[in-house]
């Protein structure tokens, strides 16, 4: 279950807001179990995006998972 400021992975491409599948966020809202609004930020702490996500759009962080930089 994903609850209000868990890492998240994003599961598929949001283009107009320069994410892409594998980029993680920080849940900072959950919208009555509709989906969540998450926060993407760069790794020198810059937001990128604060954007509302379906259930479907998120997966949890995996035990065994390391993240993987990119430049936007």
């Amino acid at each position: 279950m994903i609850r209000e400021l868990d890492s998240v992975v994003l599961t598929h491409d949001v283009p107009e807001q320069g994410l892409k599948q594998g980029d993680v966020g920080t849940v900072v809202l959950e919208h009555d179990d509709k989906g969540y609004e998450v926060e993407f930020i760069t790794l020198d702490g810059e937001t990128l995006a604060v954007i509302s996500l379906s259930a479907e759009q998120l997966r949890s962080v995996g035990r065994r998972e390391i993240a993987h930089a990119r430049a936007v």
